[in-house]
């Protein structure tokens, strides 16, 4: 990284502290030194009785008389090379945690070595570093800081690297044993690290051992710390995003953000799931690879038992509470759930359609809840709602009041639905589930479709017909639903009978119709035969002597008939 400059005030107050002692040789300058901005008038034998490479410098320049020297590549600018020029004079200045990776880097670069002159700037230094700056959690991680400014010469003095060991070791044995209070203090000391050289130590922490929570806690609090303003607004009432996301510092925070995620340990449930559901925000507003999204939304569907309505609706909404994201991070995150369960659920030797696990009936809870508090969203399509409606098991749910609820929310806040519309919002709750309260809200609902209201109210006038308005003495909503198809097809069945019957006495009423105009066709002189008549004709059909005596049939009922004794006849024999 590139050193910060230094205002003009600043060198000029450097130039006249450097003036102070310098003229105080009582001797004219010979050479002016250029550093950056600032120039030093100094003595030539001054600085070449204790740097190497200002030496050289003079001793090979092709320059009769040189009186110009450009130093402004020494690490440390301006504001250290005064130091190490003070330590050529023999001024005392103070060497502290913040300035001696600096005064090192700048002793190495002017061959300020104990191998030129004894007791000189890198031996001061070294001693500093290993006796006071590297003896602590604290000297080491300021120390690292001030590397950040100093690459890659701290790095090849080996610098980085002892600070690194210190501040690892530190910080693992502060986790196990905390001697300070608050006992995560450590924490926000490595916070003020470059990411980089903050995912160095934690690298070597997890090397020493560390456990995953003790990591999880060092990522949570630097996350907080660079990306503030994203990750602990969790109230969806914050900042208003008005920087573009394309600008320096959104691509800055992305890049850290990615780089973060690399650091998650192994153990996917060490991190809190409303931390990873903010992270996961994070991600989708400053559109992270798709790489880290996914890593984050895996460590949340392992732990979505633990999740609430709120840490759900940090994944909802933007920043400022105004409107929806894209909903597909929410179902890719209760898809993996559901499919963990049901490999867990085959893995026991178990149904996953017919069981479902305590953790399965929390989430589908949630879910539920969740579908409230969104359904209110005006631009939420009926496919987003039911497709996560849906993504819940039918066992899972034992009751869906609260899918009701939902349902009855997202009516409400679309008023303009048409039947068919209402009837696919419906189309993800089973009326049969629902408690008798809810069954009695329903089927006096207006905002459901009719299909679903005829479902209520058979239910109950089933229950009556069963004897019985208590839920707990029901058979369950399988058997119901079973019984309930029965019915139906009965009532079904009655109704095809019914209409026949009506169709063959409309036939029946019609031929009926059709006699009564043919007979009026006939003579009027015909006699209409009366009952008895029509008796007497049939009981003749019916006469035993019919065929066995003299037919009498054809005689007419007005003639007269003989009643005398018929004259005997006699027989003679011969």
């Amino acid at each position: 990284m590139a050193t910060p400059l230094r205002s003009n005030s600043r060198l000029s107050t450097a130039m006249e502290r450097t003036g102070q002692w310098v003229f105080s040789q009582e001797i004219p300058t010979d050479v002016i030194v250029e550093v950056g901005e600032a120039n030093f008038n100094l003595h030539k034998f001054m600085l070449v009785a204790k740097s190497n490479y200002i030496r050289k410098l003079i001793m090979e320049t092709n320059e009769a008389d040189l009186t110009r020297i450009n130093l402004s590549e020494i690490p440390g600018g301006p504001e250290i090379f005064e130091k190490a020029a003070k330590f050529c004079y023999g001024v005392n200045f103070e060497i502290t945690v913040h300035n001696v990776a600096a005064l090192r880097c700048a002793a190495e670069y002017l061959q300020m070595t104990d191998k030129y002159c004894d007791n000189n700037l890198a031996g001061r230094t070294e001693d500093f570093l290993s006796q006071v700056a590297l003896s602590s959690l604290s000297g080491a991680v300021v120390v690292l800081k001030s590397c950040e400014d100093l690459l890659p010469m701290a790095e090849e003095l080996k610098i980085v690297q002892r600070c690194i060991d210190v501040a690892s070791a530190r910080a693992c044995n502060e986790a196990s044993f905390p001697c300070r209070t608050p006992p995560n203090w450590w924490t926000e000391e490595l916070s003020i690290l470059d990411v980089e050289l903050f995912g160095r130590i934690i690298g070597a922490m997890k090397q020493r051992g560390a456990k995953p929570l003790t990591i999880a806690t060092a990522l949570i609090t630097y996350a907080e710390r660079w990306l503030r303003d994203l990750v602990r607004d969790h109230s969806g009432n914050g900042i208003k995003c008005s920087e573009p996301i394309d600008s320096d510092l959104r691509i800055q925070q992305r890049e850290l953000l990615e780089s973060i995620v690399q650091l998650l340990p192994a153990e996917k449930a060490a991190f809190p799931i409303h931390f990873l559901c903010c992270l996961l925000r994070c991600a989708i507003f400053l559109k992270a690879s798709s790489a880290c999204r996914n890593e984050v939304e895996k460590r949340i569907s392992l732990i979505l038992e633990h999740v609430t309505v709120d840490d759900l609706l940090v994944l909802s909404f933007t920043y400022d509470g105004e409107r929806l994201f894209d909903l597909d991070s929410v179902r890719r995150i209760i898809s993996g759930f559901v499919e963990k369960e049901k490999s867990m659920a085959v893995f026991n030797g178990g149904d996953f359609r017919e069981v479902s696990s305590s953790a399965m009936q929390r989430v589908a809870k949630t879910v539920d809840a969740y579908l409230a508090e969104i359904a209110t969203a005006v631009e939420l399509s009926i496919s987003k709602f039911n497709g996560i409606a849906n993504l819940v098991p039918k066992g899972a749910r034992k009751v869906e009041d609260d899918l009701y609820r939902a349902i009855d929310i997202y009516l409400k806040s679309h008023p303009n639905l048409d039947e068919i519309e209402r009837e696919k919002v419906c189309s993800s709750m089973d009326p049969l589930k629902l408690s008798y309260e809810a069954r009695v809200h329903a089927s006096q609902n207006k905002r459901l479709p009719v299909q679903i209201v005829l479902h209520a109210l058979y239910y109950d006038q089933l229950k009556l017909r069963s004897g019985g308005a208590d839920d707990r003495n029901q058979p369950d909503a399988v058997t119901t639903r079973n019984q309930l198809q029965a019915d139906v097809s009965l009532v079904k069945e009655n109704e095809a009978l019914r209409t026949e019957l009506l169709k063959m006495k409309m036939y029946i009423s019609d031929m009926q119709k059709n006699n009564q105009t043919g007979t009026s066709s006939k003579s009027v002189g015909t006699r209409k035969p009366t009952f008895f008549s029509s008796m007497s004709k049939t009981l003749g059909k019916l006469n035993p002597f019919r065929h066995g005596s003299k037919d009498t049939s054809h005689i007419d009922d007005n003639l007269g008939v003989d009643g005398t004794k018929p004259r005997r006849r006699r027989f003679s024999i011969s």
